[in-house]
């Protein structure tokens, strides 16, 4: 594997992550935790957009 398949496939995880996170504050936790799970969930989102923009220029 080279250096873009695996930050391809650590986008794919960071999104099915961050994916999981949201649904769980949305779903699980209607509480003030939910919004916790939501906010880190978007943090996955941001790390993996970086993880995607990086493709190729690493």
């Amino acid at each position: 594997m080279n250096k873009n398949t695996v930050l391809s496939w650590a986008t794919l995880i960071m999104i099915i992550v961050g994916i999981s996170l949201i649904a769980l504050g949305l779903f699980r936790y209607r509480e003030i935790s939910g919004w916790g799970f939501a906010a880190v969930g978007a943090g996955f989102f941001a790390i993996a957009w970086v993880f995607n923009a990086l493709k190729g220029r690493v």
